[in-house]
């Protein structure tokens, strides 16, 4: 897809959320969910009884979708820091747009939410605040697996357990489940892979989608290493790099502690190191990584960017980190499964450039039409 495709594409989506652009007459039979976010699409549940509510925006009521219109597919997709659901969300939603995928999927939302004093730093306009009753996390501990501040034993990953259950039981014609995270949605998923216990049916397939994100969690001591490159993959800007694993250079002591490896697993995620590491290594799993995420370059937020001793052994930026992090998948932790990260040109750190691009379509939302 054209840059100048892209623009256009992101243009109409943000003049529709500001209601600048009218929705075409045509169009008046289609519900407003499946075009952008609105309060009409924000549902909620309870993870568990009586635990706290989790909220999450749906493309389709589960009335709405019986008869011919029934999904078959459910694509759940992870705001990122700025909790910036409604924005994932509409990308999603342009996605299985452009995809026209045969299986009509309903694209899923969650928004984690955070106390009011926690929410000046991590809160994105239009999405809704917490309400009474609500799960509280902090800005960061939903990334990893956290605890929610008023709700002892519901993690982060927990709750999305417990919405992949919800969401199977709402549309009970759903078969294929891909669960997609861009930035520090990518990170969340990434790291509830090896977590994940979703009590589903065996009909019921789930796949994963981890795009762009700052850090990753490794299960091993080793870090790869660009062959003959001693920046830390620096120069690496496609999947043709080669790389070799090997021990950090002057490690730091946390270059291994969770949310990077696996020392010091939270007792909360009740899984073991080696039991996580063999669930990830059997899932199955999409890398996608924006060609221009890299450098700090306009649209790349590498102010933003983890730049932590632990974070920088794992490459300079995000492109790079994932590259290395595709080798390491390959070489070392599911060699059988040949997972490949792939590049999506044109695209810096834009969760709608990357999403509706051809190939991230495909991996989000499976064959065309």
């Amino acid at each position: 897809m054209s840059s100048i495709v892209r623009l256009f594409l992101r243009t109409v989506i943000g003049m529709v959320m500001l209601g600048l652009l009218p929705i075409a007459a045509h169009a008046a039979s289609v519900p407003s969910c499946q075009q952008q976010a609105s309060n009409d699409c924000y549902f909620s549940f309870q993870p568990a009884p009586g635990s706290g509510q989790l909220h999450y925006y749906a493309s389709q009521s589960a009335e709405a979708a019986a008869g011919p219109a029934e999904p078959r597919s459910a694509l759940i997709v992870i705001h990122g820091h700025p909790r910036d659901a409604n924005i994932t969300f509409n990308a999603a939603l342009a996605a299985s747009s452009l995809a026209n995928s045969r299986e009509n999927p309903v694209v899923i939302a969650p928004v984690f939410q955070v106390s009011p004093d926690e929410a000046s730093k991590c809160s994105t306009a239009g999405v809704p605040t917490a309400q009474t009753g609500d799960l509280l996390w902090t800005c960061a501990s939903w990334l990893d697996g956290g605890e929610a501040d008023n709700a002892r034993g519901i993690t982060s990953f927990t709750a999305l357990d417990a919405l992949v259950v919800e969401v199977t039981r709402r549309w009970p014609t759903v078969r294929v489940v891909t669960i997609a995270g861009f930035s520090a949605g990518a990170q969340m998923v990434q790291h509830y892979i090896g977590f994940a216990a979703a009590d589903v049916s065996s009909k019921v397939t789930i796949r994963y989608v981890v795009a762009d994100p700052g850090t990753w969690l490794y299960f091993d001591g080793v870090r790869p290493v660009a062959d003959g490159d001693t920046t830390s993959g620096s120069t690496c800007a496609d999947a043709s790099c080669r790389f070799h694993l090997a021990p950090p250079i002057n490690a730091c002591l946390t270059v291994n502690q969770w949310k990077y490896g696996t020392d010091g697993l939270p007792a909360s995620l009740k899984r073991a190191a080696s039991v996580a590491r063999a669930h990830y290594a059997s899932a199955d799993i999409f890398y996608l990584e924006a060609a221009q995420d890299s450098g700090t370059g306009r649209g790349t937020y590498s102010h933003i960017l983890d730049k932590s001793c632990a974070a920088e052994a794992q490459g300079s930026f995000r492109l790079q980190r994932g590259l290395a992090y595709a080798a390491y998948d390959r070489q070392l932790l599911a060699p059988n499964k040949h997972r490949a990260v792939v590049v999506i040109p044109d695209c810096a750190h834009d969760v709608t450039c990357v999403f509706t691009s051809p190939t991230a379509r495909a991996a989000l939302l499976g064959p065309s039409r």
